[in-house]
Formats: structure tokens, C-alpha cells, sequence
């Protein structure tokens, strides 16, 4: 079925008169009663009764439901690309737990009551399991840490993170290699680009093997440093927002290890949405 023939159809019903509904889509009768023809055809059945006032027929209702339905589903398709001012429609944004807690409120609050008609809808996760999501297209964009693995990806830097070793007690330098080895770290699940930080922290300090338990939330993480379990990497900016809530201290990391870029990452630019179009540019002119 093509589209203007239910277009065509619809405005049929709606005027009970095939003339009126040619001079309503700027068309001749006869057209109007040939793509009627080929749309009965096509169904096999009798679309309006013909006798006296053209009304529908029960085939006719039950067509005229789908008919209103695909079309309004084409029209507003048609605006979420062509209303660049107003763009419409779903942005699926992968994240980092961290990230999503500390720097993507703001952010996600201003593209909010900029763009009222985009729905969002935020999953977190670790660098490896976003850039797949990414890459299998089930979301549309993705901050991630450290580098972007993909040359097929576009990216642009968003963050800039210092990371700080996290503990129960005061601290004012780094604990020694002995402490770092029999002090277990607490962690997200491999693939998170913090865990990998851990790993390069203890090998600089000549540790092999050290223990790492594996976590599914900052809350479990800082809630079991601040019960004394072991030591935490993470960003600076989310630990001293979660202070209040937990009795944490937390120490720098050289810079090498400790500096962390945030990256947003997303596919080609020729296959963006008018939604992805204005975040990005959101995400581009904020500052760090």
C-alpha cells in the first residue's frame, strides 16, 4: 500500500464525497477513485458503501484505524529529521557509573529543557561494555575512559579526571609497596578502565598479583572502603561529592597514572540524528 493512497482514503472518509477529497489533496476525482480501486484490490475487500452518502464499510473502519496510525507514525518521523530547531525522538547515551553520577546531570538537565520533545534514557556500564553497545548500535552515544579503540568511531574529549587512591582513615602520601600488596582494592568488573589504573598503580610499585574484589556500584565501593574492606581508585570530583554521605579520605595519584580523560565517543557523523546532532554540539561547547 502506498502512503498517498491511504492519505487519499482518509480524506475520502473524512468528506464522505470523492470530489470534495480531490479538491482537498489538489488532485482530479478520478484519481482519487483509481487509488481507492487499487487499495480494495489490493485487500480484497469493499472499502466505502457507494449507494446514496459514501460512508465506510466495517472493512473500511478496520483499514481506517492502520491507515491513521502509519501515517501519523511517517509524519512524525519525517519531523524528528526536519524540525532542526525542535528535533523529537529517543537518545540512548551509554555511560560510565561515575560519570553518570557526578558530570552528566547538569549536562543531561540543560539538553532536557532545551530539547522538551527528545526522550532520554541513560545505561551504565563498564569502557568495554559501552563502546560494544556502541559499536552494535542498541545506544547512540557513550562517554568512556582513557582512549577511544575504535578508528571508526568519532570522539572529542568531555572530561578531564584526576583519579585519587580512596581509604577509611586520613592519609597524607601514598601507602608503601607492603600495605598496597596485603590491602585488598575494590573495583569494577574487568573492562572498566579504573580497574586497568589499579593494575598499572600496583605494577609500579613492583606488586604482582595483587588482590582486586569486584564491585557492581560506587555505593558498594565506598560504602565498604568506609567500613575499612580496602582501597578505592576513583575520580576526585566523585569522592569528595560522596564525603558527606561516607567516611572516606583519599590521596593523589602521580599524574601519570592518575590523570584521566573522558572521552565522548559515537559513530559517523552521516549517521547522526537531529538529537545526537544537538547533543554533541552541547557536549562540545561545554566547559571541562
Amino acid at each position: 500500500m502506498q502512503l498517498h493512497s491511504l492519505r487519499l482514503f482518509v480524506a475520502v472518509a473524512d468528506n464522505s464525497s470523492f470530489s470534495a477529497a480531490a479538491k482537498q489533496m489538489h488532485t482530479v476525482q478520478s484519481n482519487v477513485t483509481a487509488h481507492i480501486k487499487k487499495l480494495e484490490t489490493e485487500l480484497g475487500v469493499t472499502l466505502f458503501e457507494r449507494h446514496g452518502h459514501i460512508h465506510l464499510t466495517p472493512a473500511g473502519h478496520t483499514l481506517m484505524t492502520h491507515a491513521r496510525q502509519t501515517l501519523a507514525a511517517h509524519d512524525n518521523a519525517r519531523a524528528a529529521f526536519q524540525d532542526a530547531a525542535a528535533p523529537r525522538g529517543v537518545l540512548r547515551i551509554g555511560s560510565m557509573e561515575s560519570t553518570a553520577a557526578v558530570r552528566l546531570p547538569e549536562l543531561l538537565s540543560t539538553y532536557h529543557q532545551q530539547y522538551p520533545l527528545i526522550d532520554l534514557r541513560l545505561e551504565t556500564g563498564t569502557t568495554t561494555d559501552i563502546v560494544a553497545r556502541l559499536l552494535d548500535g542498541t545506544i547512540d552515544c557513550a562517554f568512556i575512559a582513557g582512549s577511544v579503540p575504535h578508528s571508526s568511531l568519532y570522539s572529542i574529549e568531555a572530561f578531564h579526571e584526576s583519579l585519587v587512591l580512596v581509604c577509611d582513615e586520613p592519609i597524607d602520601a601514598m601507602p608503601g609497596g607492603d600495605r598496597l600488596l596485603e590491602t585488598p582494592f575494590l573495583a569494577f568488573k574487568q573492562g572498566c578502565h579504573y580497574r586497568h589504573r589499579i593494575e598499572r598503580l600496583l605494577a609500579h610499585q613492583g606488586i604482582a598479583g595483587g588482590r582486586i574484589f569486584e564491585f557492581g556500584s560506587i555505593d558498594g565501593i565506598l560504602g565498604c572502603v568506609a567500613a575499612g574492606m580496602g582501597y578505592a581508585l576513583l575520580p576526585k570530583a566523585v569522592v569528595e561529592a560522596q564525603q558527606s554521605r561516607f567516611a572516606i579520605h583519599h590521596v593523589d595519584l602521580p599524574d601519570d597514572i592518575g590523570h584521566v580523560t573522558t572521552w565522548f565517543a559515537t559513530t559517523a557523523v552521516a549517521g547522526w540524528s537531529p538529537a545526537l546532532v544537538a547533543f554533541e554540539r552541547m557536549v562540545q561547547a561545554r566547559p571541562d
